[in-house]
């Protein structure tokens, strides 16, 4: 079996599988100070819960933007998996995909996967839009070349700097959009500026970077907020949730 792992700003996402399937995932808030050891009873209760033995991972590939990480799951994976872990950086995928990014070690691991998987699966000029703590836009030609993106503040960091700045503006959740975009009271008007707002902006970058590639891209979505978004997008064709657990799979047959 193969242990996928991809840590965020704010979540972690862990994945098994099993040669191409996906048999179990889990998303856990990414925790900056803990240890190898800490982090192995936290994956020893998550494999506990599945009838998961550690003994059947024979191999393991991360992803990072954290680089704090690093060491702690290095660690972990010589410690208590007996295996040196694959690390994505843009040296793992110059066979699998070009980035013709001015400097292509800025790019982020986890806008490196998601590229690579998509292409993959689609063959297409791509945008992935990543709502994760930032939103990113990631672009594909039709070569299947990192073209290069963009990067705007996250909807979730939005919404704690609009409650933090705003005294009098109330905390909302956001799990449902509201069915008008003219809200009439405080809340509904919140929502539509947090939902409709953010998938006004998406629609806008796709409209303006679809016409700066001369092409028609295939327009995706993944991140824990891509379903939401999605439904009041006119532009998100599809949403993707396992695209990078499936990036770092596809990554691991390579090398």
């Amino acid at each position: 079996m193969l242990l996928v792992i991809d840590v965020g700003n704010t979540n972690t996402v862990i994945g098994i599988y099993d040669n191409d399937t996906l048999k179990h995932d889990w998303r856990i808030r990414t925790i900056r100070d803990t240890t190898a050891d800490e982090f192995n009873i936290l994956v020893n209760a998550l494999f506990s819960d599945k009838g998961l033995s550690r003994t059947r991972i024979k191999k393991t590939i991360i992803s990072s933007v954290v680089p704090s990480a690093v060491p702690i799951l290095d660690a972990f994976c010589r410690r208590y998996l007996d295996l040196t872990p694959l690390w994505i950086n843009p040296d793992s995928v110059k066979k699998l995909m070009p980035i013709l990014y001015n400097n292509p070690n800025e790019v982020g691991a986890d806008r490196i996967v998601n590229a690579v998987a998509a292409y993959d699966k689609y063959k297409t000029s791509l945008i992935i839009i990543d709502f994760g703590t930032a939103t990113t836009f990631d672009v594909i030609s039709e070569k299947g070349e990192y073209l290069g993106g963009a990067i705007v503040p996250g909807i979730m960091i939005a919404c704690d700097a609009l409650f933090r700045k705003a005294s009098r503006l109330p905390r909302v959740e956001i799990f449902k959009a509201p069915e008008k975009v003219i809200g009439k009271d405080t809340i509904e008007s919140i929502k539509s500026g947090i939902i409709h707002g953010n998938a006004a902006m998406v629609d806008g970058m796709v409209e303006r970077m679809a016409k700066e590639m001369g092409s028609t891209p295939k327009i995706l979505a993944t991140g824990g907020l891509a379903p939401l978004i999605s439904k009041v997008s006119k532009t998100i064709e599809k949403v993707e949730q396992s695209l990078t657990l499936d990036g770092l799979k596809l990554i691991s047959n390579q090398i």
